[in-house]
């Protein structure tokens, strides 16, 4: 029978009832230490594991808690097999050194979550990995493939700025080449845009953000379909000793229960934001998908299923300082880095940051905000008074 994706959400990795009852909710399982009944079963499980098969042998593999959180996240990516990590960057590292051998390369775009460059310089170089950073919308991408080409690297949408890359012409390209595509996914966090089934082989996201939805976790996963690609995962998170707390994962799991609604109303009150900035005459630009005069609206509107509460703005005449009075009259919207919780934040975007970008050449400041679930006219009026403090002097 199929089902609506928000009716497999609320069901994704609940446990049959094995009798009468069971909990609404899947226990947290903790233990550093499983027993076995015997040698046969402890052997069996070890065989079955090195085979490729998802089952734990140890603590650090996960439980109960674990295997419901990567079904539901597999069921929300349309994937089949997801990889846990304690941060959406520890899912990205992984990603990469499952994926890149010494000698390979990878084309990455160049708008793509910055931390990913410092992987790149602090790990990646060490270990005879080459990065090169392309615009997707500006550059011959099939000019920049080369014979040690092994992956290409995309975010959808960018960070900051939130350019969209076409992914399915991108993605037929790279499998012409035999270039494996993952993608970041973390703004839409999986429901909102489904890259495996635009042609993509690998999804990473941050369930830090709006999976978690409550800004009290850190994690990551990485989802694939291919069974050789995840057993190349599989053995690179093995190696790397990666785990995540089961008090995180359930966390996570309560999260995604309410994903839908939650981003339904998100967007509903970043399109209100979105719209009074673009009307606002110290205004010069809004990066949101969402709205008709964004560049990447057509391709958003033609692979996304919506939007979430991340946009950012360009003022139209401001310096660093009133940018920054800007923020610090804002009330409603806390100073902070992270997004994708119920509560509202703000970021002066770094000018070194959004000169990464090729997506924008303007020279005024950006300001980044996340739209929590506070009433919308109650944040439009925060971000009013903040305008008039900020510009008045």
């Amino acid at each position: 029978m199929s089902r609506h994706l928000h009716t497999e959400l609320i069901h994704a990795g609940t446990p049959q009832l094995a009798s009468g009852t069971g909990p609404v909710n899947v226990p947290v399982v903790r233990t550093s230490t499983l027993r076995y009944a015997s040698t046969a079963e402890y052997d069996d499980i070890h065989q079955r594991r090195a085979a490729g098969e998802n089952v734990a042998a140890y603590g650090r593999h996960g439980l109960e808690t674990h295997r419901a959180l990567e079904s539901a996240i597999a069921t929300l990516e349309g994937g089949r097999h997801c990889f846990l990590a304690p941060s959406g960057l520890g899912a990205i590292t992984l990603t990469l050194l499952a994926l890149l051998s010494p000698g390979e390369h990878a084309l990455v775009q160049d708008s793509v979550y910055s931390p990913l460059r410092r992987v790149d310089h602090s790990l990646l170089k060490r270990f005879g990995i080459e990065l090169s950073y392309f615009s997707p919308s500006r550059d011959d991408v099939a000019s920049l493939i080369r014979p040690e080409t092994r992956l290409l690297y995309l975010e959808a949408p960018s960070s900051l700025l939130y350019e969209i890359p076409d992914l399915p012409a991108l993605s037929a390209l790279a499998q012409r080449h035999g270039v494996i595509v993952a993608t970041d996914n973390t703004w839409a966090s999986g429901y909102l845009y489904r890259p495996l089934q635009l042609g993509a082989q690998v999804s990473i996201l941050a369930a830090t953000k709006y999976i978690s939805g409550h800004s009290d976790v850190m994690q990551g996963a990485v989802v694939v379909n291919d069974d050789a690609l995840a057993q190349r995962i599989r053995e690179a998170s093995d190696s790397l000793g990666l785990a995540v707390s089961p008090d995180d994962a359930y966390l996570s799991l309560r999260g995604i229960r309410t994903l839908p609604v939650r981003l339904a109303q998100h967007q509903v009150n970043a399109l209100q934001v979105a719209q009074y900035l673009e009307s606002h005459p110290q205004v010069d630009r809004v990066f949101y998908p969402a709205l008709p005069s964004d560049p990447g609206h057509a391709l958003w509107k033609r692979d996304f299923s919506g939007a979430n509460g991340l946009l950012s703005f360009a003022f139209r005449q401001a310096d660093g300082e009133q940018a920054r009075r800007f923020i610090d009259t804002l009330e409603l919207f806390a100073i902070g880095a992270s997004w994708g919780g119920y509560e509202s934040l703000v970021q002066l975007a770094a000018p070194a940051r959004l000169a990464e970008h090729s997506y924008y050449d303007g020279s005024q400041p950006v300001v980044r905000l996340h739209v929590g679930l506070e009433n919308p006219h109650d944040l439009i009026d925060d971000l009013s008074r903040a305008f008039q403090a900020a510009l008045a002097h």
